[in-house]
C-alpha cells in the first residue's frame, strides 16, 4: 500500500475503491440513497400536480400561481449553496440525511396550509431540503463508483429521480381527485423515516474522509466497505492496481471554483444546468394547467398526459445510462440538447393546437431533457477535487434552480400577456439551442478516475 508520511495516500483509498467488483453492497447503497432521491423528486413535483386544484380552490391569479410553484425553487437555490458547503464540511451522508428531514417535515406543514401565503412559505422551506439533497447525493454516488463504469453506475441510480417525478404524477392521478391535494403532501412526509436510517446503514465516503485529514476513519470506512463486498461476492477481492496519481489538494474554498482550469468547467456546467432546467420546468410546471385551461381537458386526462411525459423522460435516462460510457459525456449532452431543441421547434411550427399534439411533442422533449438532467448529475461532480466536489455540484445546482425559476416565470409571462403557445415553445427551443453551443466546450471525463481529472 502506498503511504505518505506514514499514512495511507489518497491513491491507495481510490485504488481500493476502483478494484471493488459490483456487489449487493453497491445495490444496497444505491437503493438507500436512491430512496432519498426518489422522494425528493416526488416532493419537487407536488405543486405542479396540485396547481390546477389550487387555482380553483383559492382563486389564484396567474401571478400567484407562478409564485406558488417557484417558491420551492427559491428555497432549492439557497439549499444547494448551503448543502454544497455542508457536504464538504460535515460529510455527504449527514448532509443528505439533514436535507431529507427538512423536506419531509416541511411537506407536513404544506399539507396544513390555509392559504397561498403559508403554502408558498413552507414550500420554500421544503425547497431548502430538496435543493441540498440531490447534488450531494449524486456526489456520494460518484465517489464510490469505478471509473470504467461510473457513467452507467451513476445514471442507473439517477433513474430514480425521473421515477419519482413519474410516481408523483401517477399518484396524483388517483389521490388528488379522490382525497385532495393535501393528501399528496401528506405522502411527502415519508422521507423522515429514511433520514433516521441513512447514517446507520451507509458508510461515509472514504474519499471525503481522507480529504478532510480523517485518515483513520477513512481506513475504517473503506475496510467496512471491502468486508461487505467480500461477503457479498464470496470471493477474495482483487489486488489494488498501482495507483500513482494523487489528487489536487486544495483547501476547498468557493473561490477555487473560479480559478485556473476550474473556471472553464464551472462556466460550462453552470450554463448547461441553467438551460436544461429552464426548458424542463418551463414545460413541466405549466403542462397540467395548460391542458385544463387552454384545451379544456379534465384533470385526470391532464395528469395522464403529464405522466406520459415523465415516462418518456425515464426512458431517456435509461438510454443515456447505457450509452454514456461509450460515447462520452460531451457527445451525449450535445445530442440530447439537440434533440430537445428539434422537438420544441417542431411543436412551435405545428402551432400547439391541441392537447394531444402538445402531449406527444412534450413527451419527445422530456425524453431528451431527462437524459440531460441525469447526465449533469454525473458530469458535475466529476469535474472537481474531493475537497470541493460537493460545492462544485451544488453550484451547478444553484444555476439549475435559477433555470427552474426563470423557465416557469418566462412561460407564465407569455401566457399572461396573451401570447400563443407556439411562441412559448419557440423561445424554449431557442434556449435549448444555446445549450447545444455550450456543450461543445465541455471537458470530456469518460473513463478517467476522479483523481486523474483533478491532479
Amino acid at each position: 500500500m502506498t503511504t505518505v508520511a506514514g499514512k495511507p495516500a489518497l491513491g491507495s483509498i481510490a485504488a481500493r475503491l476502483e478494484r471493488l467488483p459490483h456487489s449487493r453492497w453497491h445495490v444496497k447503497v444505491r437503493f438507500l440513497i436512491g430512496a432519498v432521491t426518489f422522494f425528493e423528486a416526488f416532493d419537487q413535483l407536488l405543486a405542479a400536480s396540485a396547481l390546477p386544484v389550487l387555482m380553483k380552490e383559492w382563486r389564484l391569479t396567474t401571478g400567484e400561481a407562478t409564485f406558488a410553484v417557484t417558491s420551492a425553487s427559491l428555497g432549492m437555490l439557497l439549499g444547494a449553496l448551503a448543502a454544497g458547503w455542508l457536504g464538504d464540511r460535515i460529510g455527504r451522508v449527514r448532509t443528505v440525511a439533514l436535507g431529507v428531514a427538512v423536506t419531509g417535515l416541511a411537506s407536513c406543514a404544506v399539507a396544513l396550509s390555509g392559504g397561498i401565503e403559508t403554502f408558498s412559505l413552507f414550500r420554500f422551506v421544503q425547497g431548502l431540503g430538496i435543493g441540498g439533497v440531490v447534488p450531494v447525493a449524486a456526489t456520494y454516488i460518484n465517489e464510490i463508483a469505478r471509473s470504467d463504469r461510473r457513467g452507467r453506475f451513476v445514471l442507473l441510480y439517477e433513474m430514480i429521480f425521473p421515477a419519482g417525478l413519474a410516481a408523483a404524477t401517477l399518484v396524483a392521478v388517483w389521490v388528488v381527485p379522490h382525497f385532495g391535494w393535501r393528501a399528496m403532501f401528506g405522502i411527502g412526509t415519508l422521507p423522515v423515516v429514511i433520514a433516521a436510517l441513512l447514517p446507520r446503514h451507509v458508510a461515509e465516503s472514504p474519499r471525503w474522509l481522507l480529504a478532510r485529514g480523517r485518515t483513520r476513519e477513512a481506513e475504517e470506512a473503506i475496510a467496512r466497505i471491502e468486508a461487505e463486498v467480500a461477503r457479498a461476492t464470496e470471493e477474495p477481492l482483487p489486488a489494488p492496481a498501482a495507483y500513482l496519481c494523487e489528487e489536487n489538494t486544495s483547501r476547498g474554498r468557493w473561490a477555487d471554483l473560479f480559478r485556473g482550469r476550474y473556471l472553464r468547467r464551472t462556466a460550462v456546467v453552470s450554463g448547461l444546468w441553467f438551460v436544461a432546467y429552464y426548458v424542463n420546468h418551463g414545460i413541466s410546471t405549466w403542462l397540467p394547467s395548460l391542458y385544463t385551461k387552454r384545451f379544456g381537458l379534465d384533470l385526470t386526462t391532464a395528469l395522464v398526459y403529464t405522466l406520459l411525459s415523465n415516462v418518456t423522460g425515464l426512458l431517456g435516462t435509461l438510454v443515456v445510462a447505457l450509452l454514456v460510457d461509450r460515447v462520452g459525456r460531451r457527445a451525449a449532452l450535445t445530442a440530447a440538447l439537440g434533440g430537445a431543441m428539434l422537438s420544441l421547434a417542431a411543436l412551435a411550427l405545428a402551432g400547439a393546437t391541441s392537447g394531444g399534439q402538445v402531449a406527444v411533442f412534450a413527451s419527445c422533449t422530456t425524453f431528451f431533457l431527462y437524459a440531460i438532467n441525469a447526465g449533469l448529475y454525473l458530469y458535475s461532480p466529476e469535474l472537481y477535487p474531493t475537497s470541493n466536489r460537493a460545492k462544485g455540484a451544488a453550484f451547478g445546482g444553484l444555476w439549475n434552480r435559477l433555470g427552474v425559476i426563470a423557465g416557469p416565470v418566462a412561460v407564465g409571462a407569455v401566457i399572461a400577456a396573451g401570447g400563443s403557445l407556439a411562441l412559448v415553445f419557440a423561445q424554449l427551443a431557442a434556449v435549448a439551442a444555446v445549450g447545444v453551443v455550450i456543450a461543445w466546450f465541455a471537458v470530456e471525463t469518460k473513463g478517467r478516475t476522479l483523481e486523474e481529472m483533478n491532479t
